[in-house]
């Protein structure tokens, strides 16, 4: 069950995008936008079922006017540090969040109307660090519908399985390479396979797996131009071709690993398959269009987390076409061979952007706990 069973009016674009059976969720939460109304609103306009959130967005949540001064002051009262504070701050927007999307949940089975919080990054290195910070989000959020985000690091992948295992809804996060996407879909598996033999009703674990797209043009048409000015053959026509061709990849390997044995015993225990989530679908490249990784990724059962640009750009002028994603493997790996060819390593690609994904969620979380302190100090 997707989003097509809440698609039935409000924006003719994101209703076509609905109909083909993408889940839009918003990539962005703050107070302000739930005291505003403006997200509950969303649901009815745009077609949006779900929320992600991430370090970055709630730094410039918190950072942004004075919708949080109540409650920095109320925590600033108690004698709470940043770190404190910060937690108590991001689980209660998607608590409210999850609450705002409950009836999307209901509607869903469970599917959509799910609000995602990511564990502290600067954890992202320690299994067991990871598991035991996404117990602490999972109850203090206490919603059935929230989702605990873990990065797809190799610590994160041990995480992953345990935490799901634990009857704990999963968003596996900064997912770049087919390799390690095919290593959280195992890990997904594993961890249902192990809630079910723990008694867990599996029926009532769900997860996606968020694979980036953007990030992939912006550093492989860097390397792309330097290997046109070596005088290598072809460059040009695989200008931003890179990101597309490894999502729909991504896509093949999802519709294989959801139709094999292992996975058909773990449906038949009431399983429900992870969801290929395409995030990072903002385009970088002032050329592109600006729906480009909306229009050209879509299918039956994928998540599309958009930031509010992106949604409000393909509701005025995106034009959905159907599936674009299913039968499109074949060129997408001749895409990806003429990158290796033009001397680009895709494993070196991938590396590079998950170690600075890392870094960059690192920062954000450093400036949102510097942000808080501040806030504390101004209210105390």
């Amino acid at each position: 069950m997707t989003a097509e069973r809440t698609a039935t009016t409000g924006n003719p674009n994101t209703k076509a995008l609905s109909d083909v059976g993408v889940s839009i969720w918003l990539d962005d939460l703050s107070r302000e936008r739930l005291n505003s109304g403006s997200l509950a609103s969303l649901i009815e306009t745009h077609h949006v079922v779900g929320v992600t959130t991430n370090p970055t967005i709630f730094e410039s949540a918190v950072g942004s006017g004075d919708a949080y001064e109540q409650q920095l002051a109320e925590l600033a009262s108690r004698g709470a540090d940043a770190e404190q504070a910060v937690f108590e701050i991001t689980t209660s927007d998607v608590r409210e969040a999850c609450d705002v999307f409950a009836g999307v949940y209901a509607a869903t089975d469970g599917v959509d109307g799910r609000v995602s919080i990511e564990v502290d990054p600067r954890l992202a290195r320690d299994a067991d660090a990871t598991i035991a910070e996404a117990k602490r989000l999972h109850e203090a959020v206490d919603r059935e519908n929230v989702m605990i985000k873990i990065p797809a690091t190799v610590e994160g992948i041990e995480a992953i399985a345990a935490v799901l295992a634990e009857g704990i809804s999963v968003n596996v996060t900064l997912v770049f390479s087919l390799e390690r996407y095919r290593a959280v879909i195992n890990a997904f598996m594993l961890g249902l396979e192990k809630a079910h033999s723990n008694g867990r009703d599996i029926s009532k674990i769900h997860s996606v797996a968020s694979f980036f797209v953007s990030r992939v043009d912006t550093e492989v048409d860097k390397r792309l131009e330097l290997a046109a000015e070596e005088g290598k053959p072809g460059t040009e026509k695989l200008k931003s071709k890179a990101a597309i061709a490894n999502a729909r990849l991504a896509h093949q390997i999802a519709s294989e690993s959801f139709s094999s044995e292992r996975w058909l015993l773990l449906a038949e225990r009431g399983g429900h398959p992870q969801r290929l989530l395409l995030a990072s679908t903002g385009t970088k490249d002032p050329s592109l269009s600006d729906t480009l990784y909306v229009t050209e990724l879509a299918a039956p059962g994928v998540v599309n987390t958009m930031p509010e640009k992106t949604l409000n750009a393909l509701a005025d002028h995106g034009e959905i076409d159907g599936d674009t994603m299913t039968d499109t493997y074949v060129e997408s790996n001749r895409v990806l061979d003429g990158i290796s060819a033009a001397g680009i390593s895709y494993r070196d690609v991938v590396d590079t952007l998950e170690r600075e994904g890392l870094q960059k969620f690192e920062t954000s979380w450093e400036g949102l706990l510097s942000t808080v302190d501040e806030g504390l100090k101004r209210n105390s």
